[in-house]
């Protein structure tokens, strides 16, 4: 489980650690910071590749680290916190970064990206000047960190990446090279797979790749789930829910009717869900009472629709290490609220789960369960903070020099 996640410098949020416990809500005002919460956890998510897509790539369709980047000062005293002094910039003692990572059971990971180094594009001859990058938007990563316990430091480090060159700790306490030639644009952990060498790598890569995310499907009249699809067996919803009316039926077929039947009657009393299929194309329908027939994908309200995929996410049996909803409330109405909570409680039990929302209903509903921790976030000279944590309070955490 991750115990701690720590965010540094990206848009509202100057220094940030919070410590998770299984079952988490993210909640606060709008404005206060809880979408630049959920698009850091994402971008800690794209240092592993795979589905989750690239880092660098996703910083720089954003306009680049600088459009990114805390726009505060880098410090701000308690003097300017009291209204004493106005805010004002002081002069830089480190190095433009942003800042990720967190520490879980077995392993920690921590990355730091910052501005490229250098612009240039190769020497032209026929000016005699180096030529200019058209990547000027690619942040470049500058150190990245794997570690045992829940802080890195010097004792505590099993891989340490600087620049191209990436070190391992041996059994012995001793450093050795694991490789020189890492592009800054690439993390190690999809650089590096040396299962003999370093399986603290791919064990870490792995448990990242393994996130999911789920956030504001979409219902509109063409949205994917409203229309019949081919279905294959599909334990995973894709995040797009283009796959509905499949992973609703896989659930049935392999042992999860009784849970998927309960979720939606508890939504909708006296509702049944079926999954018509013809020439191999599924489609969602939905039985209710009173009604001469079911009501298909196209006719069902957005909030239906909604509270299905979220249904199907929720119940899947290839539970993630950790999923993140963000906003699930959105289209639903509140009488929906109590039974999406018995469905964020249910996944809770096999998989951790995060979720962020301003839904007073769902966040009563889910208080009620006893399982949920509440992390309150609100702005103070226009950074995100934790209500209730002082400056001093909340995890620990380190982040190394560069």
């Amino acid at each position: 489980m991750i115990k701690a996640l720590a965010i540094a410098n990206y848009r509202s949020i100057r220094d940030l650690a919070i410590e998770l416990h299984g079952l988490d809500i993210v909640t606060g005002a709008n404005g206060s910071g809880k979408s630049s919460l959920y698009r850091a956890l994402r971008l800690l998510a794209e240092c592993a590749g795979g589905d989750s897509g690239n880092v660098v790539g996703s910083l720089a369709r954003d306009g680049g680290l600088a459009s990114t980047l805390w726009a505060g000062p880098e410090s701000i005293s308690e003097a300017m916190r009291r209204g004493e002094v106005p805010v004002q910039g002081t002069v830089r003692r480190e190095s433009v970064n942003l800042k990720l990572g967190y520490s879980g059971d077995d392993f920690g990971y921590l990355v730091d990206l910052g501005m490229p180094v250098s612009s240039g594009a190769g020497f032209d001859q026929e000016t005699g000047r180096s030529r200019p990058s058209a990547f000027s938007l690619d942040p470049e990563i500058k150190r990245e960190q794997i570690f045992s316990g829940p802080v890195a430091r010097p004792g505590s480090l099993l891989v340490d990446r600087k620049g191209s060159l990436a070190k391992l700790r041996g059994p012995d306490g001793e450093w050795t090279e694991l490789s020189r030639r890492l592009d800054t644009f690439q993390s190690m952990l999809t650089e590096v797979s040396d299962q003999d060498r370093a399986p603290e790598v791919l064990r870490v890569r792995d448990s990242v790749r393994s996130w999911r995310f789920y956030d504001h499907f979409r219902t509109d009249a063409e949205a994917p789930a409203r229309q019949a699809q081919l279905g294959t067996r599909t334990p995973v919803l894709h995040h797009s829910g283009k796959d509905l009316a499949a992973a609703l039926q896989t659930l049935r077929e392999v042992g999860f009717e009784r849970q998927l039947d309960a979720a939606v009657d508890h939504a909708f009393p006296g509702s049944r869900l079926e999954i018509a299929v013809s020439d191999g194309r599924f489609s969602v329908e939905l039985r209710q009472p009173g009604m001469l027939r079911p009501m298909k994908a196209a006719e069902l309200s957005d909030g239906t629709l909604r509270f299905l995929l979220l249904t199907a996410a929720l119940l899947t049996p290839r539970p993630p290490e950790l999923m993140v909803l963000n906003e699930p409330e959105t289209s639903l109405h509140v009488d929906l609220m109590p039974a999406l909570a018995g469905l964020i409680v249910q996944a809770s039990a096999n998989s951790q789960m995060i979720v962020v929302t301003h839904s007073e209903a769902l966040l009563k509903a889910l208080r009620e369960s006893g399982a949920a921790h509440e992390h309150e976030l609100y702005k103070d000279l226009g950074e995100t903070r934790i209500k209730g944590l002082g400056a001093l309070e909340g995890p620990l955490w380190s982040w190394p020099k560069r």
